[in-house]
């Protein structure tokens, strides 16, 4: 039996990568989504329903995208959630309130300089990693057979 993970943040560094290979490597049956990380793509998803500028563009691809992040955080059994440093991820913040609405068990993943703005969804999550091995060996923990 697959366990899916979806993997939700920061989407200018190869984290999920990271993690994806890791699971690899550990022989983990693990199945990955995760959001449209191509920044551009994902601006212009609503493209396709009209030119409009600024707020109007913004509310039709961020309409479009929640057509795929709430179905497959639903049908994830674990969601990671990344915070960069590079950019605030307020779209990451709202996947961990989601998934603490919905009680689906959710990892952050973030350096410790960030600790204090992330208290609260720190406090909702099942764990707070610092590295991607860290995310890895949760999944092995969790997927032991024994």
């Amino acid at each position: 039996m697959s366990f899916y993970v979806y993997l939700s943040g920061e989407i200018h560094t190869n984290w999920r990568d990271e993690i994806i290979d890791g699971a690899k490597k550990a022989g983990l049956d693990v199945v990955f989504t995760g959001p449209v990380t191509d920044h551009d793509a994902s601006d212009a998803a609503g493209d396709m329903l009209g030119e409009e500028t600024g707020f109007w563009r913004d509310h039709q691809s961020s309409k479009v995208n929640a057509i795929r992040t709430p179905t497959m955080i639903k049908q994830a059994d674990l969601v990671v959630v990344r915070f960069g440093d590079k950019y605030k991820q307020w779209n990451a913040a709202f996947d961990a309130g989601y998934c603490a609405a919905l009680d689906k068990p959710y990892i952050t993943l973030h350096d410790e300089d960030i600790v204090h703005p992330l208290k609260e969804v720190d406090a909702s999550a099942k764990a707070w990693c610092t590295t991607t091995q860290q995310v890895v060996e949760i999944l092995q923990y969790v997927l032991r057979s024994q």
